[in-house]
């Protein structure tokens, strides 16, 4: 499966890496906090993948156990966070739509990251922290995909791994439908915005599409998930947490020659790797080629020339 997408893959999770960081100042600057995490995690996400797609290369060989162990968690964490930066970012347009909320003092924009840091930040570590309920061993290593989080397959999985991501994707759409209160004060919204500092027209709109866009991913890739979890492999029954973490000190490694007979199984794989690489490189494609960003790499070259000693030459943007 994955001499398909090799050495395309890696170098691919590396501009994924990579290209969101360059437009991080600015929103930093801007204080959107939201689309600040959805930075972090998808640029953690790739490193993650990128870094397991090298190791485990023609291999299942458990050379880095203590990489496996923080990488499953960097797995299990991006699955929610994503979606709560999403939803953090159209919950934050809503109220600028609606003009309730428009950030401008101190406090209120101390408040919005405060906000968006419990689901950002705080969420994901605490459904980390959950799924040691339903994780039957330490993790998996497949051949040229690296470390995997081992979930048993039993009824709590489905709510306490991925209820989360639907909730938060149908919350995020029920938001974003609510921007029809955009479209009937588009006046007063256009006022707003022309005083507004920190938050053009321009990327309002590149930050709708990109909120659209991870709603219209989330949900049926999830539902996706479900159903091969489902159909795969029985749906075991719960007994006990005792039960569950049996030989809970396993590392269960597969050949892609196992796997690879599953065209199912590899189609979620597939899925799954690409999606933070999507992610990643989609939201460089809305903000890191727009007008703001070319401002900048013009000022950035500028200084490379100055520090340099060259003489620069006015560049248009």
């Amino acid at each position: 499966m994955a001499n398909l997408d090799y050495p395309l893959f890696p170098i691919f999770a590396f501009f994924g890496f990579v290209l969101p960081l360059i437009p991080l100042p600015w929103h930093l600057q801007a204080w959107n906090s939201g689309t600040c995490f959805y930075i972090f995690w998808a640029s953690i996400s790739c490193l993650n993948q990128f870094v397991n797609s090298l190791i485990w290369k023609g291999n299942v060989i458990n050379s880095a156990p203590v990489w496996c162990e923080i990488s499953i968690r960097i797995t299990m964490a991006t699955t929610v966070a994503l979606p709560a930066a999403s939803f953090c970012i159209v919950r934050r347009l809503y109220g600028i739509a609606a003009i309730r909320s428009a950030s401008i003092t101190y406090a209120e924009k101390r408040r919005v990251v405060v906000i968006d840091s419990l689901f950002c930040g705080l969420w994901p570590m605490v459904y980390v922290a959950l799924q040691y309920i339903v994780q039957g061993h330490r993790f998996n290593i497949y051949e040229d995909i690296g470390c995997m989080p081992a979930l048993y397959n039993t009824i709590p999985t489905y709510f306490i791994t991925f209820s989360w991501t639907i909730l938060l994707g149908i919350a995020s759409a029920v938001y974003f439908l609510s921007l029809r209160a955009f479209a009937m004060r588009r006046l007063e919204f256009a006022q707003f915005m022309s005083s507004n500092k920190t938050l053009s027209l321009g990327r309002y709109f590149r930050l709708m599409a990109l909120a659209m866009t991870e709603m219209i991913c989330t949900l049926p890739l999830t539902i996706l998930l479900i159903w091969l979890s489902a159909t795969q492999s029985p749906v075991q029954p719960w007994i006990s947490l005792a039960n569950t973490h049996i030989d809970f000190s396993r590392v269960a490694q597969y050949p892609s020659v196992l796997y690879d007979a599953d065209p199912l199984f590899v189609m979620g794989i597939l899925f799954t790797r690409w999606a933070s690489v999507a992610c990643a490189l989609i939201f460089f494609a809305f903000f890191g080629v727009a007008e703001e960003a070319r401002r900048h790499y013009v000022l950035w070259y500028r200084a490379l020339l100055r520090f340099a000693g060259i003489k620069s030459f006015d560049v248009q943007t």
